[in-house]
């Protein structure tokens, strides 16, 4: 009775302990499977994914291709070989998947059995290839490649490209302006749509010419679309002559065989997204009614085909659209919008009317797609607390099922903290919203240091999704309070709100931020005498701009940061920005780069900040994290340089990712730190 009585006992004092929840790490975060690109068979039986592990000690992230049931089931890994196996894509009988491998030794195009059987390789390019679709009736298949506009076949390409690797000059030359894009120089290659059989054969060239088809990503789903009877492509172009400064994209279409392209569109802004309806007499995309400014509302626009009629479905819709599906039917579309933080869905005739809410709440919903019965919807979702995962629903109604578990053991081991939504009051009375994760253990009881996060855009938003670059559950792990502000020139919260930063940069968003950072000081658990802020990109402008503007913080981090206004616009590549949101360039209007440049308040620097920066930045160039730097230190201001050599506007590699949230975590933690 004894033994049993101590047994009992231990078990009793044991199973907390075997509950205790770990804190959220950056290693935690690096063993996270990552899924993306769900794609429903067109039979609707299977959901083929893929997954993107993290290899940290050989600093890579392999990505193959799963499948899942649509029923339900187990997932299943259905490539092993190579280190990236991407886009799948469905043949129209279900029976074979087309997808891009670097498994020959170079990305190319293959085609394997659906149950990941028998792979064939379709290309040999010496340019590569990269984004495939089948047309739909199964006898080719549409891609790009980068080619040599000048070239007719890849021989040419291959002897171009040998030519250049032997060549000991390694000078450019530059006759105009986006010279250069996020993290590369421009070369004598243009990305091209390109059309082979999809048993294999020559690659035949569908937009020649000197433009980048699609262009650079606009955010959205695919910028190219085969119509259902397999005739004609539809792609995005920017026809304008300076690329630098101009938002504007084009529909055209062009026979898939080849031949002379049609503009479809005269929109001077952007059009991006194109879809066939399934029946082939409506072509819907997504449009930007004002040209040079890519923070512009993305509205919802269909064309009857047989009249080239347009509607804009979503103009009363205050809300951006970032993606859209058609029914089987062609009579509705199904899209998703940013709101307040979260991606909803919504429904809405082809010929306009009342929108239908279908999915919202707290979460990221993305990934649309409907079975051909128009009975079960697939989509993915995750929130800020949640990674991707794939689900099911039926059109019905009735709640979501979770196609895909693979992160659930893991993340069971960890206490991830749900994000709250608060709001203040800012200096002209507006409503601003931010979300809050509380730290590892939260006890009401205790004072906790706060640390801000100042997002980037500034046309963007904190909200409910999961994100592997400044994580909020890692910081929150590490004992603060996370503070996520969305404040003016945020998305999701109508597009007035999303202007007022315009020619606006230190103004109202810092008071909106300083809103914030006052009713977070004011809450019982939190020590007001230890805040920390940091922020990436126009975050880490603002944290510059604040720099000279308040001593109310122990610490900061700018993370690739706009220092100097005057200089980043005679830097950075897309010049439509600056253009756009100070009026100009600096000498066209040199009193609001003054006015709002942070280099002219480096007297008032006096808060210690590390400066990160990746010297592939070419949107924010590298010299003005060495220019906080430069100022910080001349100031006498506890300071620390950070560069990335191997990185752009983002830490990307999972080593670096690592060691990035080490130092971020180290410098605040040091300057925080609860005094004895």
């Amino acid at each position: 009775m004894l033994r049993t009585t101590c047994a009992l006992l231990f078990a009793l004092t044991a199973a907390p302990l075997i509950a205790q929840k770990l804190p959220f790490t950056a290693q935690a975060l690096l063993q996270i499977n990552r899924i993306g690109e769900p794609q429903l068979s067109p039979d609707g039986k299977l959901v083929a994914f893929t997954v993107q592990s993290i290899d940290l000690p050989a600093n890579a992230r392999p990505r193959h291709i799963w499948l899942v049931p649509l029923e339900g089931g187990a997932p299943k890994a259905i490539t092993n070989a190579g280190s990236t196996n991407m886009r799948p894509r469905w043949s129209p009988d279900s029976r074979h998947i087309a997808f891009i491998s670097d498994r020959a030794g170079s990305a190319q195009i293959w085609i394997m059995s659906a149950d990941g059987s028998n792979p064939k390789q379709i290309t040999t390019l010496s340019t590569e290839a990269d984004g495939v679709t089948y047309s739909p009736d199964g006898k080719n298949l549409v891609f790009t490649s980068d080619v040599f506009p000048d070239c007719p076949d890849d021989a040419c390409n291959a002897r171009k490209l040998e030519a250049e690797k032997a060549s000991k000059v390694k000078a450019r030359v530059y006759t105009n302006l986006l010279y250069r894009h996020w993290t590369a120089f421009q070369t004598a290659r243009r990305k091209h749509l390109l059309v082979i059989p999809a048993e294999g054969g020559p690659a035949k060239d569908l937009t020649p010419g000197p433009r980048d088809v699609p262009p650079f990503s606009l955010g959205g789903p695919d910028d190219y679309a085969i119509s259902p009877d397999s005739t004609e492509v539809c792609y995005v172009m920017n026809p304008d002559a300076d690329l630098a400064t101009s938002t504007n994209s084009e529909l055209f279409t062009v026979p898939i065989t080849g031949g002379e392209s049609k503009k479809l569109t005269e929109n001077p802004a952007a059009d991006a997204s194109p879809s066939y309806s399934p029946d082939g007499k409506y072509l819907a995309w997504r449009m930007q009614v004002r040209p040079g400014y890519e923070g512009d509302r993305w509205r919802l626009a269909v064309m009857e085909r047989a009249t080239a009629k347009t509607s804009l479905l979503t103009e009363s819709l205050d809300r951006p659209i970032t993606g859209f599906t058609w029914t089987p039917d062609s009579h509705r579309l199904v899209f998703s919008m940013e709101d307040r933080g979260s991606q909803t869905l919504q429904m809405i005739p082809v010929t306009g009317g009342a929108v239908r809410a279908l999915i919202s709440g707290a979460s990221h919903v993305d990934d649309i797609q409907l079975t051909p019965d128009n009975k079960t919807m697939i989509f993915t979702e995750n929130s800020g607390s949640k990674p991707v995962e794939i689900y099911r629903i039926s059109s019905a109604g009735g709640s979501p099922v979770p196609l895909t578990h693979l992160n659930d053991a893991l993340l069971s081991r960890y206490q991830l903290s749900p994000l709250e939504e608060v709001t203040a009051d800012s200096t002209d009375g507006s409503k601003v919203a931010a979300f809050i994760v509380k730290p590892f253990n939260f006890d009401a009881n205790k004072k906790y240091p706060a640390l801000f996060l100042i997002h980037g855009g500034p046309q963007g938003a904190w909200g409910e999704s999961w994100t592997y670059r400044w994580n909020a559950q890692v910081f929150a792990a590490a004992g603060y309070v996370v503070v996520m502000p969305n404040p003016r020139g945020s998305t999701g919260y109508g597009q007035k709100f999303t202007d007022d930063i315009n020619g606006d940069w230190g103004g109202k968003a810092f008071d909106d931020i300083m809103a914030i950072v006052d009713q977070t000081a004011a809450k019982p658990y939190v020590d007001p005498a230890r805040l920390a802020a940091a922020g990436g990109s126009y975050g880490g402008y603002m944290i510059n701009w604040m720099l000279g503007h308040t001593d109310r913080f122990k610490a900061f981090v700018s993370h690739s940061g706009v220092f100097d206004l005057r200089s980043e616009a005679g830097e950075t590549e897309e010049l439509w920005f600056p253009l756009w949101e100070f009026k100009g360039m600096p000498w066209e209007n040199p009193e609001m780069y003054a006015k709002w440049s942070p280099s002219y308040y480096v007297k008032d620097f006096k808060t210690p900040t590390l400066v990160i920066h990746g010297e592939l930045d070419y949107r924010v160039p590298v010299g003005q994290g060495m220019q906080l730097f430069t100022a910080l230190q001349m100031q006498k201001v506890p300071s620390k340089l950070l560069l990335f050599p191997d990185e752009g506007h983002w830490v990307t590699k999972p080593q670096n990712s690592e060691f990035w949230y080490g130092q971020f975590l180290e410098w605040i933690g040091e300057w925080t730190a609860k005094k004895p």
